[in-house]
């Protein structure tokens, strides 16, 4: 394990009483009630080999072949190092969202995000068939970034509930890396719930309007301040190729700060899923050219950016 003294978010060091790993899930039983009820109890569910690692490695090679086909990762790829240039403007004729959208259907990535072992950790979790959007967020994160806490709700209300965030470490991710953070407790911060809930997404899913509601819950004090006044924990873990995490739409998350010392990107990927039986009427996440929330699909991703430009 790392040292957790060395973590940081937004550029904060996170003290160590205000840290914390994720409960890991064991033994599932295999009508799935154990997981079943730590989601309703603590927002999320940690398991650790729960896919194939070779399957992830695979995905892992596919993805940083295909940027280092830009300029942008070095060799050996699955090292994922950045070289801090790209050329992907040139290479792809500045057409970044087709290129993003063949990176993010890669037919070995998406034998993980939408093949049949997650798919069936879905299904156990939602105790029915599970399908997942066919809209995928490939995250890649270079040293010195991080993603601001968020509650997943906004973006997807309105249509089939209940809906999981399945987040998938393409690779080993040490928490020097900067994997994906959950803040303790935060599915039960009604006083930030609540007005999630009053929206009426119906009337207005504009992508200014679901951003604000996303974002702005956790935007006025820094996640170091908001835990320590909330007596709760930031809680993360280091990931190994294989491990899932899933969360429920009410859970504040982001991720920690990418430290690493030789210049490593971290991958990883989001997917959510569904019960398979629910409408998929929402052409923002099904489809063959899903338009995403801003409207422009794969291209208004920040992984549509060169490395060099997006940061992650």
């Amino acid at each position: 394990m790392n040292d957790m003294k060395s973590c940081s978010i937004q550029k904060v060091a996170i003290p160590g009483s205000l840290l914390g790993m994720f409960t890991e899930t064991e033994a599932v039983d295999a009508e799935g009630s154990q997981l079943r009820f730590q989601m309703e109890n603590q927002g999320y569910v940690f398991i650790r080999n729960a896919l194939s690692r070779e399957q992830v490695m695979l995905a892992r090679s596919e993805v940083f072949g295909q940027l280092k086909r830009m300029g942008e990762i070095t060799d050996p790829v699955l090292d994922g190092i950045a070289t801090g240039t790209s050329r992907r403007r040139e290479l792809s004729g500045n057409k970044l969202g087709d290129f993003w959208k063949e990176v993010s259907e890669g037919s070995q990535l998406r034998a993980v995000t939408h093949g049949d072992e997650l798919q069936q950790w879905a299904s156990l979790l939602l105790n029915e068939p599970a399908r997942a959007h066919d809209l995928l967020y490939l995250r890649p994160l270079v040293k010195g970034k991080s993603t601001q806490l968020h509650y997943d709700h906004p973006f997807f209300a309105g249509y089939a509930q209940p809906i999981y965030t399945a987040w998938v470490p393409l690779g080993d991710i040490p928490m020097s890396d900067g994997p994906i953070a959950l803040i303790e407790k935060s599915n039960q911060f009604l006083d930030m719930i609540n007005p999630l809930l009053d929206h009426d997404y119906d009337k207005s899913r504009a992508n200014e309007t679901v951003q604000h509601a996303a974002y702005s819950s956790a935007a006025d004090e820094h996640p170091v301040d908001l835990v320590r006044r909330r007596q709760v924990r930031i809680l993360t873990s280091d990931f190994r190729a294989g491990d899932l995490l899933f969360f429920s739409m009410f859970l504040l998350h982001g991720s920690l700060d990418n430290q690493s010392t030789i210049g490593r990107t971290r991958l990883s990927c989001d997917v959510r899923y569904q019960p398979a039986n629910k409408t998929t009427a929402d052409k923002r996440y099904f489809g063959r050219d899903p338009s995403g929330s801003k409207g422009g699909g794969y291209g208004d991703m920040r992984g549509a950016q060169p490395l060099s430009e997006s940061g992650g």
